[in-house]
């Protein structure tokens, strides 16, 4: 029987460390792997094979909310993602919800609910915390708010450094070997770079981002 592989990315440790155990004991998993940053949850993923759960928070290195997430959704269409997340705001559920993810799990939850949640997870259901449950629904409701513009700032320094690669023509091979990064991680940072560029493909992106860059 294959192992079953869950991915915790949270820079806190003790939470890591303490959700990490649940996983264990109260859900079955044989193997849980840990991240401090995103940029380590992305190289697990890459390096990972048939993970079954990987749970984010949203205030960790590297996160840069809703389009981090839809990243790793683009390239991993079919892996149960949930974000476990010390905020319960209105407007970070919908945006993750929007980007794609199984669930919003509050950290603040206990024991047995978080553990029913998870469970619900992955058993195929998208999980809201009840008091926030209908504001998906209301949020059809509301006007949509205008894209923003590309802004480099907002990039974390890994993605900097594939889009410089990018720019001077470099393969995705090319760029993983560069630094040293799995073929999946260099998939992941391009879609991230791509939502945020409001481009869908390489040399689009280069176009958009070559007269920011001159600014820069």
């Amino acid at each position: 029987m294959p192992l079953r592989i869950a991915i915790v990315a949270d820079d806190h440790g003790l939470y890591r460390m303490g959700l990490a155990l649940t996983l264990r004991d109260r859900l079955g998993f044989d193997v849980v792997e840990e991240a401090a940053s995103l940029d380590e949850a992305l190289a697990l993923l890459g390096e990972t094979d048939d993970v079954a759960l990987a749970l984010f928070d949203l205030s960790m290195p590297g996160m840069r909310g809703a389009a981090s997430l839809a990243a790793v959704r683009e390239c991993h269409p079919g892996l149960p993602i949930a974000v476990v997340s010390g905020s319960d705001a209105r407007g970070d559920v919908l945006e993750a919800l929007a980007a794609g993810v199984n669930g919003y799990v509050p950290k603040h939850l206990r024991d047995d609910d978080l553990v029913a949640a998870l469970r619900s997870i992955m058993e195929g259901a998208i999980f809201v915390p009840p008091t926030l449950a209908s504001a998906a629904a209301r949020s059809r409701d509301e006007p949509a708010r205008p894209p923003e513009a590309p802004d480099l700032a907002r990039f974390t320094p890994r993605q900097r450094d594939v889009l410089d690669l990018l720019m001077q023509g470099h393969s995705n091979k090319e760029i993983a070997r560069a630094l040293d990064l799995g073929h999946g991680t260099v998939k992941i940072h391009l879609a991230a770079l791509f939502r945020h560029l409001g481009v869908n493909n390489r040399a689009a992106a280069v176009a958009v981002a070559a007269p920011l860059l001159a600014r820069g």
